[in-house]
């Protein structure tokens, strides 16, 4: 009973302490570019500057993050080895991300400033990223009550990443804009974002209760070679790590910023438009967010894959079409919005069924090393999904230069950054922008297009293509491994 009621407290707990890091995730995810395009002119130089610096802390996030999960994983305090984690990451974060949003700094002085901000942040958000998705194993090793776990967490954070993602674009872009400019917008609304991830992070630090089986044992030493062990002694781990990089690129390309720069060359520059873009696209995944667990307990995940990639497939083929036979019409635009919504569906079921297939790895690697190793197996996920984000900058970044994108981008810069200091009205940007806007050619915004639907689908293909044929826990192996486990601890018992 008390098991009971406790994993209740947690399904309530866990979940909402995510809604504000996901804020957080989606500011800097999919509009960070965007707010470096839109408010600070670049040249050629300076856009492969932030391109690279993007790249560079991902790559860097390929030592932290796993050392950040063997820290984690030797942690003992009385407030477990994840908590203390999450309130120095959490808060570290914050302070980063209001600094790299309210700067003034131009040119160069501001690549500076942003390559020292964002290898910070590849830092901090580590910290309590990790340490969040790592007590999921913590809290149940029951796969149905881990299916709630991570069904739950990711419903709410897909509240949290979707309000910023409708939010942002609305008040940061057109008539609606916070202060008349981009620069104040952003800034402002940095702020609000920097106070609700602590805030809502407060649910899991104070509200969750995690098992502490580990707090009897000694603390492992911070080893490098116990990182490539783990993570290369468990062949299904290696497995899943590539496929779900290659879904996740795939799945990031339309918020790299891409995506809304193709609505506003296409549609006008209206930061409405790409909201709703945006609340139709992903209001179909809500259904998935509530009903995942009773669905997986039905279908196999193989079986839904199939099902998953099919619609994924016919949602890009409608926003294709229209792209290469229509003109800027409002029609043009809904069918496109209902394309994407089929599309993400089925890219964001990949998602969660990829989320349990690395966590299940854990008992595996309990199976073949008699040792768990949580935070390490977990530090993979977040380090996979901000290299794929990485990598995602590096498309977009290419497509704007194929595209001249930059070339629109730069004039729509310096009329917000007038409008910012009162030497042009809202209405007279606004006027300009329009004007800027009516030089973009259709092959311009068709290229565009075609990065958002040819390449997503063909990498959501390879992925799926992959899992089926490499990834052996499914349902029926990992219950048999789980049950060997519970055998081999109740002879340990005896």
């Amino acid at each position: 009973m008390e098991d009971l009621k406790l994993r209740k407290k947690n399904l309530i707990m866990f979940p909402l302490g995510t809604v504000g890091r996901d804020m957080v995730y989606s500011l800097i995810t999919n509009f960070l570019l965007s707010f470096i395009l839109f408010t600070r002119g670049l040249n050629a130089a300076q856009l492969t500057a932030v391109t690279a610096i993007m790249v560079g802390a991902r790559v860097f996030d390929a030592l932290n993050d796993p050392i950040m999960g063997n820290i984690i994983e030797r942690t003992r305090t009385k407030w477990g080895k994840f908590k203390p984690w999450l309130v120095i990451g959490i808060l570290s974060t914050s302070v980063v991300i209001y600094a790299l949003f309210n700067t003034k700094l131009q040119g160069w002085s501001f690549i500076w400033f942003f390559g020292v901000a964002y290898f910070l942040f590849s830092i901090t958000y580590t910290m309590h990223d990790i340490s969040y998705w790592g007590m999921v194993p913590a809290l149940s090793s029951d796969a149905d009550a881990r299916n709630q776990f991570t069904a739950r967490a990711t419903l709410f954070a897909g509240i949290g990443g979707t309000a910023a993602s409708v939010l942002i674009p609305m008040f940061t872009t057109g008539s609606m804009t916070i202060g008349g400019s981009a620069n104040i917008a952003y800034g402002r609304i940095a702020l609000v974002v920097c106070l609700l991830a602590p805030l809502f992070l407060c649910f899991t630090i104070f509200g969750v209760r995690e098992q502490r089986n580990y707090s009897k044992e000694s603390a492992p030493p911070i080893s490098f070679k116990k990182i490539i062990g783990t993570i290369t002694g468990n062949d299904q781990l290696l497995w899943i790590s590539l496929i779900f990089l290659i879904q996740q690129i795939g799945n990031g390309i339309v918020f790299s910023g891409i995506g809304c720069t193709y609505i506003y060359f296409s549609f006008g520059y209206q930061g409405g438009l790409f909201s709703i873009f945006t609340t139709v696209g992903m209001s179909a995944t809500a259904f998935l967010m509530i009903f995942y667990p009773a669905i997986s307990r039905r279908i196999t995940r193989k079986k839904l894959m199939n099902v998953m990639m099919l619609i994924s497939a016919v949602g890009y083929a409608l926003m294709l079409i229209p792209g290469l036979t229509m003109g800027s019409t409002m029609l043009k635009f809904w069918i496109i919005v209902i394309g994407y919504m089929a599309a993400n569906f089925g890219q964001y079921c990949f998602y969660l069924i990829m989320m349990i297939s690395i966590i299940n790895t854990v008992e595996y690697n309990e199976y073949l090393h008699n040792t768990r190793d949580e935070a390490i197996i977990a530090s993979l996920r977040p380090f996979l999904t901000k290299l794929a984000s990485a990598l995602t900058v590096v498309i977009a970044s290419a497509s704007y230069m194929i595209f001249r994108v930059t070339d629109y981008t730069n004039q729509i810069s310096s009329l917000e950054t007038a409008a910012s200091t009162g030497a042009i009205s809202e209405a007279e940007k606004l006027s300009s922008i329009t004007a800027v806007l009516s030089g973009v050619q259709h092959g311009q915004t068709l290229g565009l297009l075609l990065f958002i639907t040819v390449l997503p689908c063909a990498l959501m293909l390879i992925s799926h293509l992959l899992y089926k044929k490499h990834y052996k826990l499914d349902e029926d192996e990992y219950s048999r491994i789980c049950g060997e486990l519970a055998k081999r601890a109740e002879g340990v018992q005896a």
